[in-house]
């Protein structure tokens, strides 16, 4: 018997199982995949290392930062800031055509750019940065609001609301079209006011701290074990019902799954209730080049572009992908403290993420499946090359991954990064001791994953 049986090792259930750990709860967290991560994690191909999903960690306060997310995580879980060895971004920008606005880790460079492309929506935009202050993330009250007809309240240059939207949505939002304010707040906060970091090792150094320090603890991680059911009985659950057949019992279950994919697990009713799964997947393509692209002119962490002044962000319906517009981020430009060499990413990366149709790339046979991965790349590359420097010419090595291979890392349904539009903020379902965290729960991100995991632990299975 077990005190909690966690579904998923991402960053949220292995931060959940680190927090219980520490309270000498007997913990199990298991994977259906044969690696750790979910959507947060790595590969190697042909020699080299990648990540599955980081571009950045955002939330990033800097060392000996008393307040904020990353604080409190670290808090929570008890490491050290040099355990997560982040180095902060070089500079970040949102180009649409014919206005470009740089930012940082800091929110007075956004402030400075607004003021001098849209000088009259200065005032404007204070206003949503005092709201944005104020705002609970826990509370429901205002969650589910409009951010566009919001934004409108105060700003009234239809351009600038669009480009506000452009990062957040990309790096937070499963909402086609429009974004919950609560979401946009959070986003905000964590892109805007806290800003963008990364370890030189990438997304392999948190996963090893944090699985190193679930284990030392006592938790056990089972690899390639997924859940076939979760058992409930007279409005609890007793525990699950793995693939094999095997049967485990616990006091209580947390699922990191996604609401809809955990509702699906219970084996006494429908539990699914007209929730719809995320619609929002990509395609990401990777070059690998014989130069830093800082070399060939481009200094940006992150840019995120769209090539007319409508921000497009819906699933595509009559394409694989939809190019208009997409994220640039190279791993190179941030700014690592190492003058040693051997100590820096050894290639120049570039990383061009696309909106893709889930139902279309699955489908594929599997030769098609290969040549659309190659066809896609070319299409992304091209559409990229019109916001940086062209470094066609220098790619040396190249990988794409598809919404398929997402959906493979995470079992999300429709391979949804984000998980479903409609979020369960306060974790609980209505079977007694089941509750959800990570994606579903409303917090994305490295940072929001952990912050999740650690508050349903903290919240619901150490209170008794």
């Amino acid at each position: 018997m077990y005190d909690t049986i966690i579904i998923g090792a991402g960053m949220s259930g292995i931060a959940a199982g680190i927090r219980l750990a520490y309270y000498d709860q007997k913990v199990c967290i298991l994977e259906r995949h044969y690696t750790i991560g979910g959507l947060n994690s790595f590969y190697r191909l042909r020699g080299r290392s990648y990540d599955v999903g980081l571009h950045a960690v955002t939330n990033f306060t800097p060392k000996g930062t008393k307040k904020g997310p990353f604080a409190r995580l670290l808090r929570q879980l008890r490491f050290r800031w040099e355990d997560f060895a982040l180095s902060p971004q070089i500079g970040s920008t949102i180009a649409f055509p014919g206005v470009k606005l740089d930012f940082g880790n800091d929110l007075e460079l956004l402030l400075s750019e607004i003021r001098a492309s849209f000088p009259n929506q200065v005032d404007g935009f204070q206003a949503i940065v005092d709201r944005i202050v104020d705002y609970d993330d826990l509370s429901p009250e205002d969650y589910e609001l409009s951010a566009r007809e919001l934004l409108a309240e105060h700003i009234t240059e239809p351009l600038l609301i669009e480009m506000l939207l452009c990062p957040l949505m990309w790096y937070g939002n499963a909402r086609e079209d429009d974004m919950d304010f609560g979401q946009f707040c959070i986003m905000f906060r964590s892109i805007f006011m806290e800003g963008f970091a990364r370890p030189l090792a990438g997304v392999r150094l948190i996963l090893k701290n944090l699985v190193r320090r679930y284990r030392e603890l006592g938790g056990e991680l089972r690899l390639r074990t997924g859940v076939d059911q979760i058992h409930v009985q007279d409005g609890r659950t007793t525990g699950v019902i793995l693939d094999d057949g095997t049967e485990l019992e616990a006091k209580r279950v947390i699922s990191s799954a996604g609401w809809v994919e955990t509702m699906r697990m219970c084996d006494d009713i429908d539990r699914v209730n007209g929730r719809q799964a995320g619609q929002l997947s990509f395609v990401e393509s990777i070059s690998v080049l014989d130069k830093k692209p800082s070399e060939l002119g481009y200094d940006r962490t992150i840019l995120f572009y769209n090539d007319s002044e409508k921000f497009h962000w819906h699933r595509p319906k009559d394409e694989l992908c939809d190019v208009r517009t997409g994220v640039i981020c190279s791993p190179n430009n941030f700014l690592y403290e190492s003058d040693d060499e051997s100590q820096k990413l050894p290639d120049g990366i570039i990383r061009i993420t696309t909106i893709a149709d889930f139902e279309g790339w699955e489908n594929l046979p599997e030769e098609q499946y290969r040549l659309e991965k190659l066809k896609w790349y070319d299409r992304a590359i091209a559409s990229a090359v019109r916001f940086v420097p062209d470094f066609r010419g220098h790619v040396v090595d190249t990988d794409t991954f598809t919404p398929a291979t997402i959906r493979r890392f995470t079992w999300h349904d429709n391979g949804a990064v984000y998980g479903a539009p409609l979020k369960q903020l306060d974790g609980t379902t209505d079977i007694e001791n089941l509750y959800v965290c990570g994606t579903d729960q409303g917090f994305v991100g490295i940072i929001g994953s952990i912050i999740s995991g650690i508050s349903i632990a903290n919240q619901y299975c150490l209170r008794s």
